[in-house]
Parts: structure tokens; C-alpha cells; sequence
């Protein structure tokens, strides 16, 4: 079960994470979402647990503080696609920015 993890402190690191887990189940994986260009926290991550220890971690942990932060703890919902580059997909307008004649 892939478990979501928000509102963690940005000094937060996957070891701390799965130290938080740990005494719930056997952590399976710990990924922590980093900005890309700067490599700091964005203050969410992911735990993989099995389904019947990641379901009890999620009641145990939901709200619960965690070095000052009270966390968002549920199962995790699959990633949406993302279009890529142009909010709505493309380009502007949809004539690759040229001005179209009237045709009549």
C-alpha cells in the first residue's frame, strides 16, 4: 500500500520518516518529493507498507503531530497525467500564433 505523507517539516529527512513508520510495520519504501532545482523538501512524501499494516499506520498517524507539524496521513490516490508545457496543452489560441485571414 503506498501511504501519502503532508505537512511534514521541510527539515524532515526519509530516514526520520521511516523511524515514524517503523514501529507500526515493515516499511517497504520512503520517497520524499523534492523540488528539482533546489533539492529541499516540499514537505510531502510517500511510505510503501503491505495493505494491512499501511491501513492501521494510516489511522495511527492521520493528525498526529510530528516534530511540530500535524500530518496528513491516508492512503495515497494514483498520480493524475499532466499535460506538458502551455497551461491547457498548447499553444494559445490554436493557430501557432498566427493571424488568420478571413476566408470568404
Amino acid at each position: 500500500m503506498r501511504i501519502y505523507v503532508g505537512n511534514l517539516s521541510f527539515t524532515t529527512d526519509e530516514t526520520q520518516l521511516e523511524q515514524l513508520f517503523a514501529p507500526l510495520g515493515t516499511v517497504e519504501s520512503v520517497h520524499l518529493v523534492r523540488d528539482r532545482e533546489t533539492g529541499r523538501s516540499r514537505g510531502f512524501g510517500f511510505v510503501e507498507m503491505a495493505d494491512d499494516q499501511g491501513r492501521a499506520a494510516c489511522e495511527a498517524l492521520n493528525q498526529k503531530e510530528f516534530e511540530g507539524r500535524r500530518l496528513t496521513v491516508n492512503e495515497a490516490r494514483p498520480q493524475e497525467r499532466r499535460s506538458g508545457g502551455y497551461a491547457g496543452g498548447g499553444r494559445s489560441g490554436g493557430f501557432g500564433g498566427r493571424k488568420r485571414e478571413a476566408r470568404w
